[in-house]
């Protein structure tokens, strides 16, 4: 009977002793809530200032604007110059001295250009912010629209163009198409001694070739 006591008292104290299971409280009471980031940081709309701007005959409107946790959203529209697969290439937020120049894009429409219809397309930019952020006074502005080519888009399409303003500006490279397996493909067949062939590729293959220059830009007012 003193040996059984004995047991009984040591496992008591064993289980006293040992840590809770994960996810246990040891108080006895419900662990408390963990707080989801739309309770810290609901969701908030900005007034936009001007939603239409126009630029190198390009309207841009952003439509709407607003926070989500810790992502200020953007909804952006612009008209489409041509048939091509016209995106926003550059653009960026700027509030209380700070630039964020990174942002993700999600189509939310597209409408194709046809005989007297202009084509639109429009994407939510998403810009991470930090959740003190002051959006009182902030800007976003669309630095660029881009249509960025298939390989041989540039024999088709841009090579012409390429090469006029290497003449009307004075540099010394000489473009041509050469079919490599069965493809029509650009190449530099020229260039200046004292230009390094990553030099020449780097003016040849510019972005500036196929994308429209603004800014247009968009004042919007945050009150957290």
């Amino acid at each position: 009977m003193r040996k059984l006591l004995v047991l009984c008292v040591f496992a008591m104290i064993v289980a006293a002793c040992s840590p809770a299971p994960a996810g246990q409280s040891t108080s006895g009471q419900a662990p408390a809530a963990t707080g989801m980031i739309g309770e810290s940081y609901p969701t908030a709309r900005a007034e936009v200032a001007v939603g239409k701007q126009t630029a190198g005959g390009i309207d841009v409107r952003l439509d709407s604007a607003w926070m989500d946790g810790k992502s200020l959203n953007a909804n952006v529209c612009f008209t489409l110059p041509d048939a091509s697969d016209w995106t926003v290439w550059a653009a960026s937020l700027n509030y209380a001295g700070s630039v964020v120049q990174e942002y993700g894009t999600t189509l939310v429409s597209f409408q194709e250009p046809s005989e007297g219809q202009v084509g639109s397309r429009c994407d939510t930019l998403t810009f991470i912010v930090a959740p003190d952020a002051d959006l009182t006074n902030a800007t976003i502005s669309i630095d660029a629209i881009a249509a960025p080519p298939r390989a041989d888009d540039y024999c088709s399409l841009y090579m012409p163009k390429i090469q006029q303003a290497l003449l009307e500006r004075g540099i010394g490279i000489t473009l041509d198409c050469v079919e490599v397996d069965g493809a029509a493909n650009l190449q530099i067949t020229g260039r200046p001694p004292e230009m390094s062939q990553e030099d020449a590729e780097l003016i040849v293959f510019s972005d500036e070739f196929y994308s429209l220059r603004g800014p247009w830009t968009f004042a919007l007012s945050l009150t957290q």
